[in-house]
């Protein structure tokens, strides 16, 4: 027996240097692995009760407060300065993606991956974001509220905010659409991102870094648009009915169409079907008829993975 028959078929190596035989083990979820993962978050977020979602979009959008606080005030102290102003803006999301709290924006992805396996129907999914954007824009307006009126900011910190809110205000609808459509990237990106990550010091990484792109590249997010026009018009110096129609739409359409195509155009349909059927386990002979996908009915709206 030569040498060569003699070498264990595990040390042996290409002319490049890498094992010839064997499996490569990676450090990370495959793609369906993590469609899995979402589905089952999702699957869980569908079967919470209203009052839940409501009162997590609640603490979700008075921690975006933070953010609105920290940028107003860093901006004020460092004279304005793009970076260093920034650099505290991602913490009120760090509080919430970490912290599991419901925010408009997440929602972009998790439930709409159950719509787009037919277990949820499009009603539901609105019904959902409904409630999640009405309780963000509760939490939103009690932080508004709280900065214009109890003396949190400082007074270089209160111009500072009228200036940053004015800002967004003062661009155009188009501009502010677009904005968003990259923000809602992100943040779906965020969501997608987050369940890959197998620690905890990954997950804040990503997400601090990718928040803090929202800022860096002039975007808007909806939720802090919403609380900065309560800001506004708090102090007396905007009209609600405009400032909403002119820059919380606009954002908030940005925002959906931006999450919603990172799902169906980049993550779910990298996903091949093959790997699919294979996240989907045992939910391909639970999917909801057309119609019901469709308009939804009150008893069969969504099929949870405990109806099997």
């Amino acid at each position: 027996m030569t040498g060569d028959d003699e070498t264990d078929p595990a040390d042996r190596r290409s002319s490049h240097g890498a094992p010839a035989v064997g499996s490569t083990i990676r450090d990370r979820f495959e793609t369906h692995e993590v469609f899995q993962r979402i589905i089952v978050a999702a699957d869980e977020e569908a079967t919470t009760s209203d009052r839940e979602l409501f009162f997590s979009g609640l603490a979700a959008g008075f921690a975006i407060t933070v953010t609105f606080l920290l940028y107003a005030s860093l901006t004020a102290s460092t004279g304005g300065d793009p970076v260093l102003s920034a650099l505290l803006y991602p913490l009120g999301f760090v509080y919430i993606v970490l912290g599991g709290y419901q925010l408009y924006t997440e929602n972009t992805l998790p439930p709409v991956v159950l719509v787009l396996e037919r277990l949820a129907s499009v009603p539901r999914l609105l019904r959902i974001w409904g409630i999640v954007l009405l309780g963000n824009f509760a939490g939103g307006t009690i932080g508004g509220v709280v900065l214009a009126t109890t003396g949190v900011l400082s007074p270089d910190a209160a111009v500072a905010a009228t200036d940053i809110a004015r800002k967004g205000i003062e661009t155009s609808f188009g501009a502010l659409f677009f904005k968003a459509c990259f923000a809602g990237l992100i943040v779906a990106g965020v969501v997608w991102l987050d369940y890959a990550a197998r620690e905890t010091i990954s997950r804040f990484v990503v997400v601090y870094v990718a928040f803090l792109a929202i800022p860096f590249g002039n975007l808007f997010h909806v939720v802090v648009s919403f609380t900065e026009v309560v800001y506004l018009v708090t102090a007396g110096q905007a009209a609600l009915f405009d400032s909403l129609v002119g820059f919380v739409l606009p954002v908030l359409l940005g925002n959906t169409v931006g999450g919603v195509l990172l799902v169906t155009v980049v993550n779910y349909f990298q996903t091949t079907a093959e790997r699919r059927e294979l996240a989907r386990g045992r939910t391909a002979d639970r999917q909801l008829s057309t119609r019901d996908w469709l308009f939804g009915r009150s008893d069969d709206s969504y099929i949870s993975g405990d109806d099997d």
